[in-house]
């Protein structure tokens, strides 16, 4: 008869979630074993089965289960180990541990999106970073770059290298298979984060993605009564991730309540917003043109 680890304590709502990585030690050295040997039964790295145990890495409730069936833990044990694993999902969480560089950051968030089938982006404030020009991707970048990279000497190599990034993630819009909803206020239009002619060029490129069938691009309008308040850009992938955009990072959760929350407004605000575009992309259009005519024409 092999050794129960001892009982763990009922989780509360002030446990932290790095409290399943201390479980899954203590389940592991009760039945004195390795994480190597760990990793073998349940198909698992041992370099993985490190990072679950000290919290560098958020557990998946399934990760959870399955290392305590294996083990053979007792049901009531595992039932409430994975309970504390869904509830750590539910915070929001810096995308990385470290702080990357811009062009890293760019390549992360790729890497996710080439993943997905499916990607819905509302912004309250800037045009949607796949669908931004390369001028316009720029003009925002560079504006971070001392947020990102505040000790890089080659600060202007940093911010083309992570435009090239940029532009690399956006081949996804051409991909069949992908399907994307970018959902904007008119204030993003409004917002002259770059010069005049690199602004028209924006706008003439999301009237041309908006074209694809694949996207679904779509406007609130100023006059649209909102159903809830845009505080804050962020981007659902698959119904199974939410990233949040702040100012010198990103946040992200797995946890379904908390995806099903941002769903939830994405889709009011879905419903208010205007399908047909052209109008309002041919007023901005128009008003950064006449930015480009001397001052003795633009009257």
């Amino acid at each position: 008869m092999t050794e129960s680890p001892p009982p763990a304590e009922q989780p509360t709502a002030e446990q932290p979630a790095d409290a399943v990585g201390a479980m899954l030690a203590r389940w592991r050295k009760a039945r004195k074993m390795t994480g190597q040997a760990l990793g073998d039964r349940v198909g698992m790295s041992q370099a993985k089965i490190s990072r679950l145990e000290t919290g560098a890495v958020t557990a998946e409730p399934a990760d959870v289960r399955l290392i305590g069936e294996k083990l053979g833990i007792p049901a009531t044990e595992v039932i409430q180990a994975v309970a504390l694993a869904e509830r750590g999902q539910e915070r929001l969480t810096d995308w990385t541990t470290a702080r990357p560089r811009l062009v890293e950051r760019q390549q992360e968030v790729g890497r996710v999106e080439m993943q997905a089938r499916e990607i819905r982006v509302f912004q309250p404030a800037v045009v949607p970073g796949l669908t931004q020009t390369s001028e316009y991707a720029r003009a925002v970048l560079f504006a971070l770059k001392d947020l990102y990279d505040p000790h890089n000497s080659d600060s202007p190599l940093a911010v083309s290298e992570a435009v090239n990034a940029r532009m690399k993630r956006s081949e996804i819009l051409f991909l069949p298979d992908h399907k994307f909803y970018f959902l904007i206020t008119e204030q993003v239009l409004r917002n002259r984060v770059c010069e005049p002619a690199a602004m028209v060029a924006q706008i003439a490129r999301v009237r041309e993605l908006a074209n694809c069938q694949n996207v679904d691009f779509r406007i609130l309008p100023d006059t649209a009564e909102l159903p809830v308040a845009p505080y804050h850009g962020f981007s659902i992938i698959d119904d199974r991730q939410i990233s949040v955009d702040l100012l010198n990072t990103m946040v992200w959760s797995n946890g379904r309540k908390t995806i099903q929350d941002y769903r939830r407004v994405f889709d009011a605000l879905l419903s208010v917003a205007s399908t047909d575009i052209n109008d309002l992309l041919n007023a901005y259009q128009a008003r950064y043109a006449r930015m480009l005519l001397p001052e003795s024409m633009a009257g």
